[in-house]
């Protein structure tokens, strides 16, 4: 019996808001490309409904969102617009300096995950497989 052709997860990395620090999220989005995986990469200072329309446009199981000031706290704007959307399934990840007191606004309002500074990129890379699976099947059974 042959196994099962494993998925290549459709990741969107992207920057909300004003903060133009980039330099995490092209790491990231070059160590998920290097482990197997589609990345869309687009440059900082998006807006949520540009983010929103690609997630759309590309059909992305994760988006990946970087914040190295307080561009997280607006990541909650981007769940609504996204269940507005019809999106509510696509898996969305924060990584960069988020405070541990701020993490749980951004856990209640259905980010999946929050990765801090110096989590491993295999680490990431393992979550983000793991979520597009989970992603992927729930759309199945939909």
């Amino acid at each position: 019996m042959s196994e099962a052709p494993s998925i290549i997860p459709k990741v969107l990395i992207t920057k909300i808001g004003f903060d133009g620090h980039d330099r995490g999220s092209r790491i990231v989005a070059a160590a998920l490309r290097d482990a197997g995986m589609e990345v869309i990469y687009t440059p900082p200072w998006q807006e949520i409904a540009t983010v929103v329309k690609l997630a759309t446009e590309e059909d992305v199981d994760v988006i990946g969102i970087s914040s190295l000031a307080t561009d997280h706290l607006i990541v909650p704007k981007l769940m609504d617009a996204l269940r507005a959307a019809g999106l509510g399934d696509v898996a969305v990840i924060v990584g960069g300096i988020v405070p541990d007191d701020e993490e749980p606004l951004l856990l209640q309002a259905g980010v999946s995950q929050v990765f801090h500074p110096g989590t491993a990129l295999a680490d990431i890379a393992a979550s983000v497989r793991a979520l597009a699976a989970g992603v992927r099947a729930r759309r199945a059974v939909a």
